[in-house]
């Protein structure tokens, strides 16, 4: 969990806090492993201990580094306090990498600190978002200048020296704002964490990423207001050497951040490298990367990303209604090509992952279930991930509402995209609400479940592997109230992390109950796990599942858009097939029909 130098004289402490974010109950979602490993804490490790090395307070001073990934890691503040007194108060607390769901629990996890002095410095997409897209006052950020935090915007390559020099002689700056300067990204320090950071992650994974920004303009989206819409890459050789010094301490999977590879100009570079590792060198490398529905266009792409050790990509579908997705500006998106993209990753036998967003302007109760069903009978996609359209700061979409004074909720802690956070135009609140709930148990019914199970067994998807995904994907939700991405194995609480202003639970009534609630959500999900398990046995035992073949899984015919329901039974459907077919005449220089 610590960095120490060995050198004598003065000891910098540089605390590097994840927070997670409360429960609806109020509670710190904290695991005892916790599924998504942070990139920015690796991120800011690896930065923050490129500085320890450079001895950037001074010759006689050197930089001890504490990282907590509160996800999985109980803050012990009574410790964390008393080591600062040892040294004078003499370092910084540094909230990385904090959401907008994360900020109210960032900001109660720096009170104690600043209660007796101690520096904190608070980063992330909250602020850069709000500092970018807003005013300098807007969505809280009062609250930090109250509490004398300072904030920092943009992104640290080259210029965390200078923060830690400034907490180091008292003169640490209110705002810190690099948000229109992104560094470039080769030869900077790599993200790394140490082993036993990594330890407390779900299988042992950690994450990098290869490259940042976004070139599209999806309306919900942050990042490319953050990150920017210019992409900056790192070369194939940081990637070489962040995956050689994790495979030293026995660390070979990762969680690839960037937001989409697939437009990552040095791509097919860094899987050169990554499959001459593999390889040639033996390292077992198991990733995960997202990239947008296009990418099966890009030649060579999805048989270099098996062959670099891919099994997992997560894909940014958001939505099969083409009105939709021209709602959100997400044009890049072609509905045409999602069976074509799909079956390309079938067949190099890689997990599909889909974001599907719900909320969009032409959505209701009826048409999400329609979509879901379409998804089901003629998708071959694997896990879906159902999120609410939520106007996170930093979007165009909450922009354009907070410059309108357009109502959103008041508590930050509901934006992550799991709450509805501001009106429909035609569903009501409840009802949102609802379909939300009801979409996981819509898709992820046992029927389905096993045709998925089918499809993977037909198509060289390891079975184990999906049982994995589908037991957290169709149980989190309604045994733990969390969404899969923010869940993990052994749900951790204690009456003492109840969020500030609610009732505290006595222990006696505490304990007992977070007994019998941990025990019956895991007989539960143990039986998730043996009917699921039972039926992969069953199938793998079937001669005929080699064969099975399903509408998903049939090869994209000429015939498609006229009997699939993906293109018929919405208006932008019909019209994304003719506008494909305009096309396709004026290139053969033949009428259209």
């Amino acid at each position: 969990m610590s960095h120490v130098s060995e050198a004598e004289g003065r000891r910098f402490q540089l605390i590097l806090i994840k927070p997670s974010h409360y429960d609806d109950d109020g509670y710190v979602i904290r695991w005892w492993r916790a599924m998504i490993p942070s990139n920015s804490l690796a991120a800011l490790y690896g930065i923050a201990a490129d500085c320890a090395e450079r001895k950037v307070l001074g010759p006689d001073v050197s930089i001890d580094i504490t990282v907590i990934d509160e996800t999985n890691t109980r803050i012990d503040f009574p410790a964390l306090l008393r080591m600062f007194s040892r040294h004078d108060n003499f370092g910084l607390v540094a909230l990385v990498g904090v959401q907008s769901n994360q900020f109210p629990r960032a900001l109660d996890i720096a009170r104690p600190f600043r209660a007796v002095g101690i520096p904190v410095a608070l980063g992330g997409f909250h602020v850069s978002g709000c500092l970018a897209m807003l005013d300098s006052k807007a969505v809280e950020l009062d609250a930090c200048r109250e509490m004398g935090i300072s904030m920092f915007a943009g992104e640290a390559e080259g210029r965390l020296d200078a923060v830690l020099r400034d907490a180091a002689t008292g003169r640490l700056a209110p705002i810190y704002n690099f948000i229109n300067d992104l560094p470039g990204l080769d030869g900077t320090p790599v993200p790394f964490l140490p082993k036993e950071n990594v330890a407390h992650t779900f299988g042992l994974s950690t994450s990098f990423d290869a490259g940042r920004g976004c070139p599209y303009q999806c309306s919900f989206c942050t990042i490319i207001n953050v990150q920017g819409r210019k992409s900056r890459f790192r070369s194939a050789d940081d990637i070489e050497k962040l995956v050689r010094m994790n495979w030293a301490q026995g660390v070979h999977k990762f969680f690839i951040t960037d937001d989409n590879f697939a437009r990552n100009k040095e791509w097919e570079a860094i899987f050169d490298r990554l499959i001459e590792l593999r390889e040639k060198d033996g390292i077992p490398l198991g990733l995960m990367i997202q990239v947008d529905t296009l990418c099966h266009k890009i030649p060579n792409f999805i048989e270099k990303a098996k062959r670099a050790g891919v099994t997992r990509v997560f894909i940014g579908l958001e939505n099969v209604n083409p009105d939709n997705l021209a709602a959100a500006k997400k044009h890049q998106n072609k509905i045409t090509e999602y069976r074509k993209m799909l079956l390309a990753w079938k067949a190099q036998g890689i997990m599909t992952l889909a974001g599907y967003i719900l909320g969009f302007p032409a959505d209701t109760p009826e048409t999400i279930r329609r979509d879901i069903a379409i998804i089901q009978h003629e998708l071959p996609v694997d896990i879906v991930e159902f999120f609410v359209l939520t106007p996170l700061p930093g979007s165009e979409d909450h922009q354009k509402l907070w410059k309108s004074g357009v109502e959103m909720a008041a508590d930050l802690n509901v934006y992550d995209v799991e709450h509805v956070c501001t009106a429909h135009p035609g569903m009501s609140r409840e009802a949102w609400e609802n379909i939300y709930r009801e979409a996981w148990q819509l898709y992820y019914s046992p029927e389905h479940m096993q045709t998925l199970l089918r499809r993977a067994a037909a198509t060289g998807v390891p079975l184990g592997s999906l049982i994995k995904l589908l037991v957290s994907f169709a149980t989190m939700v309604p045994l733990e109230n969390v969404h899969p991405l923010q869940s993990g194995l052994l749900r951790l609480k204690r009456p003492s992390e109840r969020r500030p202003g609610m009732k505290r639970v006595h222990p006696l009534i505490f304990w007992p109950q977070f007994i019998w609630e941990t025990a019956r959500k895991h007989v539960a999900l143990a039986g998730a796990i043996v009917r699921l398990a039972a039926t992969a046995y069953r199938i793998s035992r079937d001669p005929a599942s080699k064969v099975y073949m399903d509408q998903a899984l049939m090869p994209v015919g000429a015939d498609d858009e006229e009997t699939l329901d993906l293109f018929i039974k919405t208006a932008g459907g019909t019209a994304a097939v003719a506008h494909v077919k305009r096309v396709a005449a004026l290139t053969r220089g033949t009428p259209a029909v």
